[in-house]
């Protein structure tokens, strides 16, 4: 895949919060994607879980156990915090570029999913879809409201040992990379972190984004375009993105398909 050509896409609609309820209550450890404490405000009282059930939580799928959260159970709700936070947070810090802003949007996630479990019907884009366009309706409404600034900076190592020349090139390289993804607009980004950094297929980045496959082809033409605008414009290449990227981006399949110009999955 490249970041040239051109291709006219019709006017996106914006996307609505599906959840459409106020979040409540601090329920996540982010980090190490750990259930935390669970804010009363947030999660009423529920029955312990049966012993018997416990142990096999972990192996149901999304759908049994966002039944049983419906009901009241804060044990499954722990398996799918476990389960999604890490890639929520991931999701969000990039399009944000602030922990702290990713860690807020990631327990209001979590809030609304407790909140919205009782009635909550599973679709074509499961749960994984489901909260992937909470998380990026919240992220969103954060960059509306409030200014996100990401540096390009590179971090002071001054008082550290030195590091190898590839390594400071490695980070010179991937500020330059999370700089210009963050000059992209904020639908552009969206759809380069969900197909690139996330590999999600077009359909599900589509059911994500609320939109169509062709307008979800569309939005990734010309985010891919404006992309390379950005890297170019900082001397960046095909090379560096993928050498940026080294920890998890180019190792992931999504981000051999971007350095080497392969398509992400339809």
């Amino acid at each position: 895949m490249t970041f040239c050509g051109d291709l006219q896409g019709e006017p996106l609609s914006p996307v609505e919060d599906p959840g459409g309820l106020h979040p409540a209550g601090s329920v996540i450890d982010h980090r190490h994607g750990t259930a935390g404490a669970l804010s009363p405000r947030a999660l009423p009282v529920a029955e312990p879980e049966p012993p018997r059930d416990g142990r096999g939580l972990a192996l149901r799928d999304d759908v049994a156990l966002m039944r049983r959260v419906g009901e009241g159970c804060q044990a499954s709700f722990a398996v799918l915090v476990e389960r999604h936070a890490a890639a929520l947070y991931r999701v969000a810090a990039r399009m944000l570029g602030d922990g702290h802003d990713a860690e807020d949007v990631v327990q209001d996630c979590f809030a609304r999913m407790w909140q919205n479990a009782p009635r909550w019907q599973p679709t074509g884009a499961g749960l994984v879809g489901w909260l992937h366009r909470v998380a990026m309706n919240l992220c969103f409404d954060r960059k509306r409201r409030f200014r996100v600034v990401v540096t390009d900076e590179v971090p002071d190592c001054a008082d550290q040992a030195p590091l190898a020349d590839r390594l400071i090139e490695q980070r010179q390289a991937c500020a330059q990379v999370a700089a210009a993804l963050a000059d992209l607009p904020e639908r552009y980004r969206a759809a380069l972190v969900l197909c690139y950094y996330e590999n999600f297929s077009n359909a599900l980045a589509a059911q994500v984004l609320d939109l169509n496959i062709k307008a979800m082809e569309s939005l990734l033409f010309r985010a891919r375009r404006q992309m390379r605008e950005l890297l170019e414009a900082r001397d960046i290449t095909c090379r560096d993105v993928a050498f940026a990227g080294a920890a998890d981006f180019a190792n992931s399949p999504a981000g051999h398909a971007f350095a080497t110009g392969a398509g992400p999955r339809a």
